[in-house]
């Protein structure tokens, strides 16, 4: 892969005040738990969010100075304690409250880290034209996005918290549960899509982004809107969890195992459901309009169940030509409302084709297989396993954006990805048939 195509450029007011906004709105989400909570772990598979308030920092020196800059720190044991996300390296010896750093001891590391960083934009502005990381400023796009994407992360755990471990804020928007638009299908023809970009051709990108295909898609019918809580009431009331020939060998299995019968983010209460969101338990018929966030194995089960299929990456792409990526006005996401609103409300989010809610209310599953394009390389030598090491078969691809997304990760191009059997992500669905 070359980098010489595009004059780099450097804009330091642009990406100082991006990476103050993206703490300052980690400072808040934070905010909104009670002190006791921090210690808390309400997903196996994620850390105690404790480890977060130290992570967030401890990437952007990892990146940055110590990656970029290559200069070690004054506590290189939290620099790697706080490294990765999941199964960090040493975290064994810290599953519990007293073992884990103290809030006071992880918050001075994260201020010297945030003060550190601010002081780094002259030493790599220098080496913009002599490294890809330095171009354009895309180390410290690889940091903002990074903050930005935990921000959902973060959010997604706290769903699973005891309510009064949250602090509710003041200015919480009020739910939505009206302006739903009718179910339906959309034809769509065929056509060329074009997934992905060219490294050169845009200021930065993952490296999954890249180098980005064309691929030819038949035509195909999808649903307008994605699959609703009462549509999903209805597959579960029809025995949908009990019938192991809707669902993937692997996903019986877990369903069995782990004694899963109805989405995560529904709860049982005497005769009727009850629908969680961040801060509230809602009567599910107040929202049965909302899109039902579900696993990817769920999904699956329910577009079988219906004769149907999730789409594959491009063919969501298909769907979504014509979409004004990136303006909230077009969608739920950036935070406007904290919760999903009802399906297709938003008429402006709309394809050329008619199909809504694409992009933003939540992210979209796609039966795609998470893998490199052809020519695949992984850019930043800080960072060389953000994508390779779930280049595994064992994820798949989920596209658009949910209510917790950041604008700026609100772009064509951008890829994200889970297991079948992970139940936790704001992650909606719909079917698509052919014609």
């Amino acid at each position: 892969m070359t980098h010489t195509s595009m004059e780099p450029t450097f804009d330091r007011s642009v990406l100082c005040d991006r990476l103050e906004a993206a703490w300052a709105r980690s400072d808040r989400i934070f905010d909104l738990l009670e002190p006791a909570a921090l210690y808390e772990r309400p997903i196996a598979l994620r850390q105690p969010f404790i480890f977060y308030v130290g992570h967030l920092p401890a990437f952007g020196w990892n990146q940055v100075i110590g990656g970029l800059l290559d200069r070690a720190g004054p506590q290189p044991e939290l620099d790697q304690l706080f490294a990765r996300g999941i199964d960090p390296v040493g975290v064994d010896a810290y599953q519990g409250r007293e073992q884990w750093p103290s809030v006071a001891e992880t918050l001075a590391y994260r201020d010297r880290v945030r003060d550190a960083l601010r002081a780094t934009f002259d030493e790599v502005e220098e080496r913009v034209g002599q490294d890809p990381l330095a171009d354009h400023g895309r180390v410290y796009h690889l940091v903002i996005e990074h903050e930005l994407m935990h921000h959902e992360t973060l959010l997604y755990m706290m769903q699973q918290l005891d309510r009064r471990l949250l602090r509710r804020p003041a200015d919480l928007p009020a739910y939505r549960s009206d302006g739903a638009s009718a179910p339906g299908q959309a034809r769509v023809p065929a056509g060329e899509v074009r997934l992905g970009a060219a490294f050169d051709d845009v200021p930065f990108g993952w490296d999954n982004e890249f180098p980005g295909v064309t691929a030819d898609v038949p035509a195909f019918a999808i649903d307008t809107t994605p699959v609703r809580n009462g549509e999903w009431l209805e597959f579960l009331d029809a025995g949908g969890y009990e019938r192991a020939d809707l669902w993937t060998s692997e996903g019986w299995v877990w369903r069995e195992r782990t004694g899963h019968r109805h989405p995560v983010f529904w709860k049982r209460a005497g005769a009727e459901w009850r629908y969680l969101t961040l801060f509230d338990e809602l009567p599910l018929s107040d929202v049965r309009d909302w899109p039902a966030y579900v696993s990817w194995a769920e999904a699956d089960a329910y577009t079988r169940w219906q004769g149907a299929e999730l789409p594959t990456e491009a063919q969501f792409h298909r769907a979504a030509e014509g979409i004004p990526w990136g303006d909230p006005s077009a969608g739920n996401y950036h935070f406007q409302q904290w919760a999903p609103e009802p399906a297709g409300r938003n008429a402006r989010g709309a394809s050329r084709f008619g199909v809504r809610d694409l992009v933003g209310n939540g992210w979209e599953w796609t039966r795609t297989v998470f893998a490199p394009f052809p020519g695949f390389t992984a850019w930043a030598r800080t960072y060389p396993g953000y994508s390779a090491v779930f280049f595994d078969g064992e994820h798949y691809v989920i596209l658009g954006a949910s209510w917790a997304t950041d604008q700026a990760l609100v772009r064509p191009t951008f890829r994200n990805w889970f297991q079948p059997r992970y139940p936790y992500v704001f992650a909606k669905f719909r079917c698509v048939r052919p014609v």
